[in-house]
């Protein structure tokens, strides 16, 4: 019974595995209520604040903040959002290859890419690649903190409003619905005419600044790239709990298939054990 007792080693083997699998699914799906509620509840913040955004884009103010104004620099910044953890499905493996086309389609136009990891995996993944990562922001935990996230990031803002970059780019995992995840690429600065359009109502706003435009503007543009950049980590943040929740539910249930199967062949190679033995026994007892 060798094979037997090594079978019955393999059950208890993957048994262990099935409960920390079934453990980590249900941590990350309580992680997951609290990572959607408070992405959900930053969604207004952010789409007003891109909805003012673009009009004032629009309004031709006295002021034009350099985040809104057109560099002609042969260099492009993007910003790589990942998870710090990895079992969550094939969510990293999706960003990082919509960031490899970005890349891609960047070098194949002349320009030269400057990178801003926000979170290990995509750092890691920049470094094999041989990226130029100019900052880095790890173990961001599970809630977003915008101290953490505005100082790596300003690295390539500054440079944009210096002219030494014609575009930054924002690449994140957007949440759609627990069982649905897209790995998206915006454009952060400058504010694109895509955004433009699809912001227009077809009236254009005209505003009265107080003290004046460039104080209002400035802490605008300043509001405004900050909470694009904290929303992309918090819809990273929900997607990374929901895939690690279906993840690990695709796992426990492979498991439990996996420990059937071998209780099954244990089953079977008891049963050819004892026939065998019956047999030999009965051989015997003819025998004699």
């Amino acid at each position: 019974m060798a094979a037997g007792k090594e079978i019955r080693g393999k059950i208890k083997s993957v048994e262990n595995t099935k409960k920390i699998t079934k453990a980590m699914e249900m941590v990350a799906a309580s992680k997951m209520r609290k990572a959607q509620e408070r992405m959900q509840a930053a969604r207004p913040y952010s789409e007003k604040v891109r909805n003012i955004a673009a009009h004032l884009g629009e309004a031709n103010p006295e002021y034009v903040h350099p985040f809104m104004q057109l560099n002609d620099a042969k260099k492009a910044g993007v910003i790589v959002v990942t998870t710090d953890k990895g079992l969550c499905g094939g969510m990293n493996t999706n960003v990082l290859r919509v960031v490899t086309n970005k890349l891609r389609e960047l070098q194949d136009a002349g320009i030269s890419v400057e990178s801003v990891a926000l979170g290990s995996k995509g750092l890691a993944f920049l470094n094999r690649i041989g990226a130029k990562v100019v900052s880095q922001a790890t173990a961001l935990g599970d809630q977003p903190v915008l101290d953490k996230l505005v100082g790596p990031v300003k690295v390539l803002l500054d440079q944009y409003a210096e002219g030494k970059i014609n575009a930054v780019y924002l690449c994140y995992t957007k949440f759609i619905n627990t069982m649905k995840q897209e790995s998206v690429v915006e454009q952060l600065l400058p504010l694109s005419n895509e955004q433009m359009q699809a912001e227009k109502t077809g009236a254009s706003w005209e505003y009265i600044y107080e003290p004046d435009a460039q104080s209002v503007i400035d802490d605008l543009l300043v509001r405004y790239v900050e909470s694009l950049v904290y929303q992309a980590v918090a819809e990273n943040m929900a997607s990374e709990q929901s895939s690690r929740m279906v993840a690990m539910k695709a796992a426990t249930d492979n498991a439990g298939n996996v420990i059937s199967e071998l209780k099954l062949v244990y089953n079977k190679t008891r049963q050819a054990a004892i026939t065998t033995e019956l047999s030999e026994i009965v051989a015997g007892a003819a025998a004699v």
